[in-house]
């Protein structure tokens, strides 16, 4: 006797619709999963329709261009900015700065921003660079400001430290290390980046 019930026929429950914000953060998810996967020139908002599991027409009502629902993307799906490290120590402080870097650089923004800057054309390319310098560099910038200033009250730090170079040269080493030597940062690169190139700058002398 074989049963009426759903199970045994094997077929699936209707997929719930979704709306409103559940069904954008769907489309956005998507689309970095295009821009990880295939990149800038890949990505297609038909593709990322049928990565949203929805229709074309859902994604081109909330975003017009490709470009849009990039940078939108992209915005949704960075790492919000580490709490400034305050753990004693310039050593100890770099390091958690340095790892909290590489981990939004890792995650699936911080891989979708690589595959898709050096392909975009220049008028995305400067948008994909704004929102980098405003949501990642920014706030990285002003993580370095406090570590600097909390080495100088400590001591540890010249007191003419500060600057525009000094907070650029963390990130200017991972990108260079990941872009240019095409190569995967490791915790070996990131002890280095410390302790041959931030503490040498740093540090009072003779300290």
């Amino acid at each position: 006797m074989v049963s009426s019930g759903r199970h045994a026929t094997g077929a699936q429950p209707p997929a719930v619709r979704r709306r409103g914000p559940v069904l954008e953060r769907a489309i956005l998810s998507a689309a970095l999963d295009q821009l990880s996967e295939v990149g800038w020139k890949g990505l297609t908002m038909e593709g990322v329709a049928a990565g949203a599991q929805t229709g074309k027409a859902a994604v081109y009502r909330r975003w017009s261009t490709k470009e849009d629902l990039v940078i939108d993307a992209l915005r949704a799906g960075l790492p919000k900015p580490p709490d400034p490290p305050d753990h004693g120590s310039l050593r100890a402080d770099l390091l958690s700065f340095c790892y909290s870097m590489l981990s939004s650089m890792r995650s699936r923004s911080g891989v979708a921003v690589r595959a898709v800057i050096h392909e975009c054309d220049h008028g995305a390319a400067e948008r994909i660079a704004e929102l980098i310098k405003g949501e990642v560099l920014a706030p990285g910038k002003e993580i370095i400001r406090h570590i600097v200033r909390n080495g100088i009250a400590r001591g540890e730090v010249r007191a003419d430290a500060c600057g525009g170079m000094i907070e650029d040269v963390v990130p200017a080493l991972l990108m260079y290390r990941t872009k240019v030597c095409a190569g995967e940062v490791t915790d070996r690169d990131v002890t280095e980046i410390v302790d041959q190139v931030m503490l040498p700058m740093l540090r009072v002398h003779g300290a």
